[in-house]
């Protein structure tokens, strides 16, 4: 029996959910939001609070609660209150992307981290927390007037504090969240002009810049969407904006594509027959030049225009984003080849990421293996791996949220 069909292995993926949330609790910071947690589950207090992992904890223990584990209905709370909170830009609106002990220590207002305040309001909605409901009308109205570019059909990238624009420069990185944010937007509001916008990114990032780029999507762009290649050359491993194309981008659009196809047909419109196609296609692309491409095992986390590997060490979170779109693919065309992938994908995971000792998953490996911390040290956040818990039990549409309050885990 295939494990993607298998009774055990999905209790397999809830002893490994329940294992990800308890190691997270100790994320909680007692002046308020989720901060940065080391490789022992230790919280570093000292650590500024940042606002992408705030709301990416807000949304795990939403998801949490919807599963039933008691004490995360509380620190979904926790999570809002530092939105509403310490986090939250009263006087000019919007959220700073870091606050410590003293107020903001980075005042940027962010495409990446305001997305996810969407994200964690939704799933926070979908868990029927209070005032999640006027949190996610915020963001979306912040999001509506502030970022989102009508004529381009995508997200801007960057403000100062006052809402001036930081810099000319564009990002497929906080657009890729941002379809995420509002797939889960739309599933909780009802609202369907999200999910018509998410359609538009994801047919510029996906059916445009990657199938231009023999898939290899550019992931920095100049103010008017121009493909910036030789970003960062000279500092590969940015963490959030490495030079090259990203090999598990490919693999979270490939899912995140899949996932707008079916929310279409789940609102009664056909989606574009593009959209399964390119999935499969980037998927290809992710695991052709990704996988294996160097004589070692795993993925890379980069490659250059030609294919090369650039930055070689082994992220969690692309091998968690494998297992994801595995499953997604295989729900889709229930083709034999992607429940193969999905077992290979979660056999190196548990191999080598999973840390049976003091919980969690290594966030990242050196190209031997050997646990390393170059571009991430720590293990930040539990995001990833616990959507890699969930995405193979349910439909690849809703969003995670919504489809776990609509009963959908069985």
């Amino acid at each position: 029996m295939a494990w993607l069909t298998s009774p055990s292995h999905h209790r397999w993926l809830e002893s490994e959910s329940l294992r990800l949330i308890d190691f997270a609790r100790a994320s909680r910071h007692p002046a308020g939001g989720f901060g940065m947690l080391r490789a022992d589950g230790t919280l570093d207090e000292a650590a500024d609070v940042e606002l992408w992992v705030t709301c990416r904890m807000t949304h795990c223990f939403a998801l949490a609660a919807l599963m039933g584990h008691p004490g995360a209905g509380p620190l979904v709370d926790h999570g809002v209150d530092a939105l509403t909170g310490r986090l939250r830009d009263a006087e000019h609106g919007g959220w700073f992307a870091a606050v410590g002990a003293d107020g903001p220590t980075n005042a940027a207002k962010e495409a990446y981290g305001h997305a996810f305040v969407i994200l964690a309001a939704s799933s926070a909605v979908a868990a029927g927390r209070p005032e999640a409901q006027d949190l996610l009308d915020e963001a979306l109205a912040v999001h509506r007037e502030r970022f989102w570019d009508e004529t381009q059909g995508m997200s801007r990238e960057a403000f100062t504090r006052k809402w001036g624009e930081i810099e000319n420069y564009r990002g497929i990185n906080a657009n890729m969240h941002t379809v995420e944010a509002y797939l889960a937007a739309a599933d909780v509001t009802g609202d369907k002009s999200y999910l018509h916008r998410a359609a538009r990114i994801t047919e510029r990032a996906v059916h445009v810049f990657a199938r231009e780029h023999d898939w290899r999507l550019p992931e920095h762009f100049d103010d008017s969407w121009d493909p910036l290649l030789g970003y960062h050359e000279d500092e590969p491993a940015h963490p959030f904006r490495p030079y090259g194309a990203t090999i598990g981008h490919w693999l979270e659009w490939a899912r995140l594509t899949l996932q707008v196809a079916a929310s279409l047909q789940q609102s009664g419109l056909e989606p574009p027959a593009w959209m399964r196609e390119d999935a499969a296609e980037l998927y290809a692309a992710a695991v052709r030049e990704g996988w294996h491409v160097d004589g070692d095992a795993g993925f890379v986390y980069t490659v250059d225009w030609d294919g090369k590997p650039v930055v070689r060490e082994r992220m969690h979170w692309v091998i968690a984003e494998a297992i994801g779109v595995a499953a997604a693919l295989w729900r889709t065309t229930r083709r034999p080849e992607y429940a193969a992938d999905y077992e290979r994908w979660w056999d190196f995971a548990g191999a080598h990421h999973l840390d049976l000792g003091q919980g969690s998953w290594w966030h990242e490996l050196a190209p031997d293996l050997t646990v390393s911390g170059t571009v991430w040290p720590g293990k930040v956040d539990v995001y990833h791996a616990l959507q890699a818990t969930l995405l193979p039990r349910l439909p690849v549409s809703p969003a995670l949220a919504a489809s776990l309050a609509a009963g959908n885990l069985g």
